[in-house]
């Protein structure tokens, strides 16, 4: 899959390393292999490392970005993609070095170049965090 052409976050700020279960329009999971070796764990925190919950919904709209350009079409590769909402977000538990993210995205409804979410992230089937989401593309 092609992540970077898809979006144009780059390291530090990718924060989904694969794309699995892809239905255009529709859903679709992304992947995170979270490694102690992530530049937020020099602060957050040293002793006991957490992924930061803002980053894991960073990553679900990763995740939903990639599906929509997937979506929409070639001519659409690399745009910018705007947060416009985030609501009910929740952090069930904490995520650290070698968990696993399966991010999975659900569109609720697209009006236009606007995209509504949900999205969830488990850690070996446990949900670790959810929130709902809408973004703008900008074409």
């Amino acid at each position: 899959m092609r992540i970077m052409s898809a979006i144009p976050h780059r390291y530090p700020f990718l924060m989904i390393d694969k794309m699995v279960d892809i239905k255009l329009g529709e859903s679709a999971t992304g992947i995170k292999n979270v490694t102690i070796n992530e530049p937020f764990f020099t602060g957050h925190f040293p002793a006991q490392p957490v992924m930061p919950g803002v980053l894991i919904v960073e990553a679900m709209a990763q995740t939903a970005a990639t599906l929509v350009v997937l979506t929409l079409g070639d001519a659409f590769e690399g745009k910018l993609v705007y947060f416009m909402t985030i609501e009910g977000a929740k952090f069930r538990r904490p995520v650290g070095p070698g968990d696993q993210l399966h991010i999975t995205v659900v569109k609720e409804r697209a009006r236009a170049n606007v995209w509504r979410f949900k999205g969830v992230a488990r850690v070996d089937g446990v949900s670790v965090a959810e929130a709902t989401f809408s973004a703008m593309i900008m074409g």
